[in-house]
């Protein structure tokens, strides 16, 4: 059996594509059900991002975490400091491969992907939402992490 070929490229990563094995379905999915990468170029793992300012202090000082309650606040938050460090590296959304969202409530992953749905357009990296009892700071529903691929050259 050969390979098909990728439902799409990214638009700034030609060794990066989407994989929709029902492309007429693939506006019902919020991600992607895989992607491919071609000739891997460099890696970048990204830790996982909460509302809380990147740089802060350990042990925690609370009063450096003072999170809003909606969820949808609380993403935004975490895709600005993850879209920083993209852009720090020179990096696009369309250069993301997997995503990993931690939730506090399931109740919240509509709300998560919307805000996600924001800042990463029509490209649907892999992705996986895991539900957890708590994250490093209280009031912190969501924390993302990422991995992206440089594009060659």
């Amino acid at each position: 059996m050969t390979r098909q070929p990728a439902f799409r490229t990214s638009p700034t990563n030609p060794a990066i594509g989407e994989i929709q094995t029902e492309p007429a379905r693939q506006g019902d999915m919020p991600y992607a059900p895989a992607i491919r990468v071609e000739s891997p170029g460099d890696l970048l793992f990204v830790s996982g991002a909460t509302p809380s300012p990147l740089y802060h202090r350990h042990p925690h000082e609370l009063h450096e975490h003072d999170h809003p309650n909606s969820i949808e606040a609380q993403a935004t938050r975490v895709f600005d400091t993850l879209t920083g460090i993209l852009r720090h590296q020179g990096l696009a959304w369309t250069d993301v491969v997997r995503v990993t969202k931690y939730l506090t409530d399931m109740r919240d992953q509509d709300g998560l992907n919307a805000v996600m749905g924001r800042y990463m357009g029509d490209w649907k990296p892999t992705s996986t939402t895991i539900c957890v009892n708590a994250l490093s700071t209280p009031g912190a529903r969501v924390e993302v992490d990422l991995i992206a691929v440089y594009p060659k050259g």
